[in-house]
């Protein structure tokens, strides 16, 4: 009995260090799966290599869920929008926006099941509101637009890029293709469904129409990526305000502040960032928590720092807000492209002048540009499929907007520019995106800085050279760099497909003038080079982020949990 006991005890001791030494095996393995970058770990990296922070970006800063509204549903069919029944509903449709706007408090105009038909555009006018289609598939809401908007009266806010682009003669040249044609005014703006707030100019274009900016307060002094400034005077400010803060560059061609958009980096400037010396070069939405004598503590953080010789102010801005867009597909017909900036005006989705605000669970064929973005910020734009046989300019772009959360876009049709940050937009985040067809993660000039592409999916066939043009650089040359400092790349899965060398790697390149870029994480099926430059930061290369493969989740949990322990600690990694 007792050599039983003790065999038993021997055995269940090597059971124990067979599992211990497992245990550690995998534990091992595990803790080298689980390693995270130093950019974001060792604090001598981080303190050489700035990373913005980026979890403010989306829907009230992304700390709240998009919201359901139960209450105030009025139906569509109340105002004689009939779905499948062949007919025009654009000018029902017209009609029952106009009357739920008069209604005070959160309103949903709730849309039929079925066909819709739409050929005029739908401005969206005022704050707390929700146009909620019957779900975004096939037994859904579905608004189809059979006619381009170039056959609609001109829209009299477009009324400056009109006269822009015939005053520059601005045209499409392409001999090879015996294309010279001028630019269509819906190129990059315009959609049939349309937020505004009537009057207000989203973009400037030529000197005669700039507004005269109600200036509420001086800035005197701030540090970038904190969250408190300096004012001249702080009497036509309060708690709750949301205002935009612009930073100048008046001192020419050699202004300070557009070495510090690049870093000092070894790039040439267009002339643009010189050349409108009364116009904003950085701008930024912010909302103001607290006043303290002179000192302004906004929600997030500053951009830049904030130097005398910026000039910088806050200006009234305004805007609407709790303005949704849900449930429901746009459906385009089939039509041949004619040539790029030429496009007719199939676009579904032009958000100007929006906050705390979202478009959800929407699909969209055969568009030429899904969702153009203006002068918006904190809106999220998740659950967003396109697709199609046209060739897109746009999927879901972001131009001139801040911290703006495009969430779960999966792009399926083919596009110029599938993800897009566009002239002045800044901290903005692609998150949990996946593009199938020809993908690009674009960066299109215009002093465009501090933006994320964030576990980014991407399926692509390389050249016969085993290269391919992964980081494009749009816009014009007046415009260029692509992007100044700070853009980041985090977790990008690349999927190689086709016939290709598999004894080499593959090339990834396309960003020869962006300074200054975080590039984290790029893998996926094959072997990466990386071509990028120039001071470009790479980390991760051919290894994926496990433990944290979104740059956007990780950094807003560690500031919600500041939140919860009572710290205004800013996060800095």
């Amino acid at each position: 009995m007792f050599q039983s006991n003790k065999n038993r005890n021997l055995f269940n001791q090597g059971v124990l260090i067979c599992t211990t030494f497992v245990a550690i095996l995998f534990s091992s393995n595990n803790l080298f799966s689980q390693e995270l970058p130093r950019i974001i770990t060792n604090k001598e990296v981080a303190a050489q290599n700035y990373l913005p922070d980026y979890s403010y970006a989306g829907y009230h800063f992304g700390e709240v869920k998009l919201p359901e509204i139960t209450t105030q549903i009025i139906n569509a069919t109340d105002y004689g929008v009939i779905a499948n029944d062949g007919l025009d509903d654009s000018k029902n449709l017209i009609k029952a926006i106009k009357a739920v706007s008069s209604i005070k408090g959160n309103v949903v105009l709730q849309l039929p099941a079925g066909r819709i038909i739409l050929s005029d555009i739908l401005y969206i006018e005022r704050s707390n509101f929700v146009l909620r289609g019957a779900g975004s598939g096939k037994d859904g809401t579905e608004i189809f637009c059979p006619r381009p908007m170039m056959y609609l009266k001109d829209p009299e806010s477009l009324t400056e890029l009109r006269e822009y682009l015939t005053t520059f003669d601005k045209r499409q040249r392409e001999k090879e293709n015996n294309i010279d044609l001028p630019f269509s005014q819906y190129a990059w703006s315009g959609g049939f469904i349309w937020t505004q707030v009537p009057n207000e100019r989203v973009k400037s274009y030529l000197e005669k129409y700039d507004p005269k900016t109600n200036v509420v307060a001086k800035v005197l002094s701030g540090k970038r990526g904190e969250n408190t400034f300096t004012v001249s005077d702080v009497n036509g400010l309060k708690v709750g305000d949301v205002v935009e803060l612009q930073l100048f560059n008046k001192e020419g061609e050699n202004g300070e502040i557009i070495k510090v958009l690049y870093n000092n980096a070894a790039v040439k400037p267009g002339s643009h960032h010189w050349k409108f010396p009364t116009l904003p070069i950085v701008r930024q939405q912010v909302e103001i928590v607290k006043i303290t004598n002179n000192k302004v503590t906004i929600k997030t953080p500053l951009l830049l720092e904030i130097k005398p010789n910026y000039q910088a102010q806050l200006v009234e801005w305004k805007h609407l807000s709790e303005v949704g867009i849900e449930h429901l597909r746009f459906t385009f017909p089939d039509t041949p492209r004619v040539a790029h900036h030429v496009e007719q005006g199939y676009n579904a989705l032009f958000l100007t002048r929006i906050f705390n605000s979202w478009v959800s669970d929407v699909s969209i064929h055969n568009a030429e540009s899904g969702i153009l973005t203006e002068e918006i910020a904190n809106v999220t734009i998740q659950d967003i499929v396109t697709k199609g046989e046209n060739m897109a300019h746009y999927t879901v772009t972001l131009g001139g907007v801040h911290n703006v959360l495009v969430k779960n876009l999966k792009v399926y049709n083919n596009a110029v520019h599938p993800l897009s940050f566009n002239t002045f937009s800044t901290k903005n985040v692609y998150q949990n995106c996946e593009v199938f067809a020809d993908p690009i993660l674009d960066q299109h000039s215009g002093a465009n800085h501090q933006n994320l592409f964030d576990n980014i999916t991407v399926h692509l066939q390389p050249k016969a050279d085993n290269t391919y043009l992964l980081f494009g650089g749009g816009g014009a040359d007046y415009w260029k760099p692509s992007h100044g400092a700070f853009s980041t790349f985090w977790n990008i899965n690349v999927d190689v497909t086709g016939k290709f060398d598999t004894s080499k790697p593959i090339v990834l390149n396309g960003m020869e003038d962006g300074p200054f870029a975080r590039i984290i994480g790029v893998h996926g099926n094959q072997n990466f080079k990386l071509e990028y430059g120039p001071d470009a930061y790479i980390e991760f290369l051919n290894k994926p982020i496990q433990k944290e493969p979104s740059l956007y989740e990780y950094q807003l949990k560690k500031r919600l949990k500041y939140i919860l322990e009572g710290s205004n600690k800013p996060i800095n990694n």
